[in-house]
């Protein structure tokens, strides 16, 4: 027997309704269903664009704590991740058809020193970085994630890892292997070298000029600001006092994050929702990072749109689709009024089956 739910969809808040049958949607009666919900609003699974799940304060976690991370995601509506590097291997969690499903971008590719310890895989050299691509590619799920920018010791400051030639070989290899590339990147000097080389995503971007938010419309890359996590750079500033340049330069780039994120959604370069859960920021806070978007000048139905509907197309993911995995959301409350409303669904509906988050 299959389930049967009936509502309002998003974003154009159309009666829906939906059938579930050997864990699939269908938009034809199934007979016998069982209505579970009926009045309301219905939402494809929320999608977190930077999670980390295998990942710790201090580097990889055993494989209990991740499935711990992963009902955690799941629990708040989170169906499925964009896993921005992890140092452990979280593939047999593919097997559980109770957790979101992860699509993974292999492990973080740095240069030694250049960023947290334990995180990344760090290269001798940088003429190492397109044949660790082309091995990340592999690694991962259509995603290759490379550290842009760090702080460089000698120089007491955000300092990019890659000359742009070798960042242009790279990212032609992943393309190669059918792989997307994105890269964590604090500051200004990283960018034009990593989209100028033809990289499909920016995380953070707190570093955005008018002329490398050009940049980005020019080769269509998009953003993952992470605003909840932009928020911590006051407290690195404040713990880096060995390095003053440093600590300045962050201040200044929280200052102006808003302002210029803001002029990125403006003009026009598409963002999505990601929490960067694991390390510094715990996991579930993907409703948080969406009332942020409405900060930047989001509306609240973009900014929702983010981290569900708008994300799923962009990785290429179905939504409320006849025959697509049955991954749904049900709330008695429009989730897009607040916080809490978004984080508690009424009902999580995960490869058909029915989860009730405690609420």
């Amino acid at each position: 027997m299959g389930l049967h739910v009936r509502g309002s969809g998003l974003p154009d808040e159309a009666p829906i309704e939906l059938w579930v049958v050997d864990g699939h949607i269908s938009t034809e009666p199934v007979d016998d269903a069982d209505t579970v919900f009926d009045g309301g609003w219905i939402l494809p699974g929320l999608v977190d664009l930077h999670c980390h799940i295998g990942l710790g304060e201090h580097g990889g976690v055993e494989l209990d704590e991740a499935i711990v991370q992963a009902e955690t995601e799941r629990d708040v509506g989170v169906l499925l991740v964009r896993d921005c590097g992890v140092p452990i291997d979280t593939r047999s969690l593919d097997d559980r058809d109770d957790l979101p499903r992860i699509i993974r971008a292999g492990r973080h590719l740095a240069l030694p020193k250049r960023y947290v310890p334990g995180f990344a895989v760090e290269l001798e050299d940088e003429s190492q970085l397109p044949a660790a691509v082309a091995e990340q590619a592999q690694r991962g799920d259509g995603w290759v994630k490379l550290i842009g920018d760090w702080i460089d010791r000698q120089v007491g400051d955000l300092a990019p890892l890659w000359s742009d030639g070798v960042l242009k070989e790279a990212i032609d290899i992943a393309h190669a292997h059918g792989a997307r590339v994105t890269a964590h990147v604090f500051s200004e000097d990283a960018l034009p070298g990593l989209l100028n080389a033809g990289i499909d995503c920016i995380e953070h971007g707190t570093g955005l000029t008018d002329d490398t938010i050009q940049l980005m419309l020019d080769h269509g890359t998009a953003l993952v600001p992470t605003l909840i996590n932009i928020e911590n750079f006051p407290g690195i500033a404040d713990s880096a006092s060995r390095y003053p340049v440093y600590a300045a330069h962050m201040r200044d780039l929280y200052t102006r994050s808003n302002g210029r994120l803001s002029a990125a959604r403006e003009a026009g370069v598409p963002i999505f929702a990601g929490s960067d859960a694991g390390g510094m920021i715990r996991h579930g806070r993907v409703a948080e990072e969406v009332e942020a978007l409405k900060g930047i000048g989001m509306s609240r139905t973009d900014a929702l749109g983010a981290a569900c509907w708008d994300a799923r197309r962009w990785l290429g993911r179905p939504g409320l689709d006849h025959g697509a995995s049955a991954d749904l959301l049900c709330y008695s409350q429009d989730p897009r009024e607040s916080v809490g409303v978004l984080s508690r669904p009424d009902l999580v509906v995960l490869r058909g089956k029915l989860f009730r988050p405690n609420r």
